[in-house]
C-alpha cells in the first residue's frame, strides 16, 4: 500500500480507503510470519469452506502473495491467495503472475472481494507503519469487522530481509496476541526486535508503558540465560522464555520458542492511556 499522504475516511463510493505507502518488498521477507500463520491458524483454514487469505498492500512486487499462497497451501490446500494493492500501478504489474489460486484486486482497507466474501486471513506487513498512531485503532476496526467469523488479522512490521519481525494477530473481537519472532543467530538481546514494533506499540517503549516493561524483562532474562548459550542460540532462547513465562502471559510453548518466536497476550502489552 510512494508518498506518505494522510488517509480519509470521507471518500467517494468505490474509491479505495488508505493511502500509497512506499512498497518496499524482498522475497522471503515475511516467512517468519507466513509460517506463523500456517502453523497456528491452518487448522481454521482447513475447516473454512472455500478460505480467502488476503494480502494487503503487498508492495512494488507480488513475491509476497506468491510466496504466501505456497506457504498456505501447505496447511491448507484449498486456500487462496488474493492481493490487495491501493496504486494501480502495482497491481497491472502484478496481474502477469495470476495463477489458479492466486488474484491481485484494486483495494484498500475496504478490502473489496468478489460477491462481498469475508476473508479467512488478512495480512497486513509493513504497512501501518507509515500511518499515524492515532489512526491504527480505526483500521484495526475496519479490518476485523471484514474477517469470517474465525477470521484472524495479522498486522506488523519485519526488517527489510526478514531476521526481525513483531505482530499483532487479531480476530473480529480485536486484539489477542503480540508475536515477537527473530533469527536467533543474528540477536544481540531481544531488545533489537524494539524497532521492528507495530505501529500500535512502537511509540510505547518508553518507560511507565507495559511494552517497554516486557522488553527490559525480556533483556534481563536473556542475559540470566547467558550460560545456555553454550548449547546454541534456540536452548538460550527457550530458557529465557521459560523465566518469562513465570511474570508475562505467554501463549505460545516451546514448539513456537524453537522457531526463534515467542508470543504474548495483547492485554499484557496493551498501551496505557
Amino acid at each position: 500500500m510512494a508518498s506518505r499522504t494522510t488517509p480519509t475516511t470521507s471518500r467517494a463510493p468505490g474509491r479505495p480507503v488508505g493511502s500509497v505507502t512506499r512498497g518496499t518488498t524482498n522475497p522471503n521477507r515475511l516467512r517468519r510470519m507466513d509460517r506463523w500463520i500456517a502453523a497456528t491458524h491452518g487448522a481454521a483454514l482447513r475447516r473454512a469452506e472455500a478460505p480467502v487469505a488476503v494480502d494487503l498492500g503487498y508492495g512494488a512486487a507480488p513475491w509476497t502473495a506468491v510466496e504466501l499462497l505456497a506457504r498456505l497451501r501447505e496447511a491448507a490446500p484449498r486456500v487462496r491467495v488474493v492481493g490487495i494493492e491501493i496504486e494501480p500501478a502495482r497491481v497491472a504489474g502484478a496481474k502477469p503472475y495470476e495463477r489458479e489460486g492466486l488474484s491481485f484486486r484494486h483495494g484498500g482497507f475496504e478490502v473489496p472481494l468478489e460477491d462481498g466474501a469475508r476473508p479467512a486471513l488478512i495480512r497486513a506487513a509493513n504497512v501501518l507503519r507509515q500511518y499515524d498512531e492515532e489512526q491504527v485503532a480505526a483500521v484495526w476496526e475496519r479490518l476485523c469487522a471484514r474477517l469470517a467469523p474465525d477470521g484472524l488479522l495479522v498486522e506488523g512490521t519485519c526488517d527489510e530481509i526478514g531476521r526481525r519481525h513483531v505482530w499483532v494477530a487479531l480476530g473480529p473481537e480485536g486484539a489477542r496476541t503480540v508475536t515477537f519472532a527473530t533469527r536467533l543467530g543474528s540477536l544481540e538481546r531481544p531488545s533489537d526486535l524494539a524497532e521492528r514494533l507495530p505501529k500500535a506499540l512502537i511509540h510505547r517503549n518508553v518507560p511507565g508503558e507495559p511494552v517497554h516493561a516486557f522488553l527490559r524483562d525480556f533483556d534481563r532474562a536473556w542475559a540470566a540465560a547467558a550460560p545456555y548459550a553454550s548449547y546454541g542460540a534456540r536452548q538460550r532462547w527457550i530458557r529465557t522464555a521459560r523465566a518469562l513465562a513465570g511474570d508475562w502471559p505467554l501463549a505460545d510453548g516451546p514448539v513456537r520458542w524453537r522457531q526463534g518466536e515467542l508470543t504474548v497476550c495483547w492485554e499484557a502489552l496493551r498501551p496505557t492511556g
